[in-house]
């Protein structure tokens, strides 16, 4: 490896999946929210995503996306078309993430691969790369390293890890005791005073062999078949639906923490899954009336909150905390409190069978 940039034999995979349903209509099944540009930046969540990576890997990164979103993914990233892979189907994130893993190892049985979500906003960079920079360091030794994300508060919108003894030579690791999924507030509470947990943003960084090799103890079918794709790519359509769904935290990271095999390195970048408006109207600049798309086309009055408009003037008088989205063929009004509660309108219209909408 060399210092802090650009670090041989790793490589960045990004699963990018989902449709975003909590924050529609603006992230749907066609158009996820990590091929939209929710920051104001000028670049979508998945090219954002490749730009805070890219000096740590080059155009070493393979992203694994649904196969009806691959050619919008190759309009957006100047990587090799070999380098992005379309699922049939989506079979959760162990099967995306171990996908990858098998291309890799079968071309290089010493890669380690960093698996970073596409549709993230990440702060600090310096400080980002300078924590992977020391995952890879950790995942060399043959261990599964995952980043620890500092919480800024009691959420019960993510999940926990809990802080074990430090990892001998290293300046931040520590082991990983154990994971616990989304807590209730009260426990979230009891976690943060304690000092001995971190979020679990699911990022994890670990050489691509130890990583399907923990996924055939736990899952030997699921791992059997992901080599035999990477072998061959002619078998994909065949043994990709028999797959097992299963997420990569349950797959393989709670079962190997319990086994002493996880480490992490905490990280004090900030860090968002941009899960509902709530968080967007966060990460959104200015006061008042925070706007995604033309600030001109938005009268805001007495109110705050978020507006994104797709052309129309919107005019807000008198509200606080309100959420407004006009897409054009669809308007969504709620407010904060109720940003959580958005992805009930997209069962609501799927029962409809307003799949147009979707």
């Amino acid at each position: 490896m060399k210092g802090t940039l650009n670090i041989d034999g790793f490589w960045a995979v990004i699963p990018a999946g989902g449709a975003g349903t909590r924050l529609w209509p603006l992230s749907r099944a066609g158009a996820p929210k990590f091929l939209l540009d929710l920051t104001g930046s000028g670049r979508t969540l998945l090219q954002q995503t490749l730009d805070r990576l890219a000096p740590l890997v080059g155009d070493r990164a393979l992203v694994v996306t649904g196969a009806r979103h691959r050619d919008a993914v190759c309009g957006q990233l100047d990587l090799p078309a070999a380098q992005v892979v379309g699922e049939p189907s989506p079979r959760d994130s162990m099967a995306a993430i171990g996908m990858a893993a098998a291309m890799l190892e079968r071309d290089d049985a010493d890669a380690i691969l960093g698996s970073f979500a596409a549709d993230h906003v990440i702060t600090d960079e310096d400080a980002f790369r300078a924590c992977i920079t020391e995952a890879v360091a950790v995942a060399d030794t043959g261990v599964i390293v995952t980043l620890g994300i500092q919480p800024t508060g009691p959420s019960t919108a993510f999940g926990y890890l809990r802080l074990g003894d430090p990892v001998g030579g290293f300046a931040t690791a520590r082991a990983v005791r154990s994971f616990t999924e989304k807590p209730d507030a009260a426990t979230a509470a009891e976690y943060l005073a304690t000092g001995e947990y971190r979020w679990n943003g699911g990022m994890f960084v670990t050489r691509a062999a130890v990583l399907l090799d923990e996924l055939a103890r736990e899952h030997p079918d699921l791992a059997a078949g992901l080599r035999a794709i990477a072998a061959d790519p002619a078998e994909m359509a065949a043994r990709w639906p028999a797959l097992t769904k299963i997420a990569i935290d349950h797959a393989v990271a709670e079962p190997a923490a319990a086994r002493g095999m996880v480490a992490t390195v905490p990280g004090s970048f900030g860090w968002d899954d941009v899960g509902d408006f709530a968080s967007l109207g966060a990460l959104l600049p200015g006061d008042g009336v925070k706007v995604l798309g033309d600030r001109d086309r938005v009268l805001a009055l007495d109110s705050t909150g978020l507006v994104a408009t797709a052309g129309r003037t919107v005019a807000v008088v008198g509200l606080d905390d309100v959420v407004v989205v006009d897409t054009g063929d669809a308007l969504l009004v709620t407010d904060r409190a109720h940003a959580q509660q958005v992805k009930a309108v997209v069962d609501a219209l799927r029962q409809r069978g307003a799949d147009h909408l979707l």
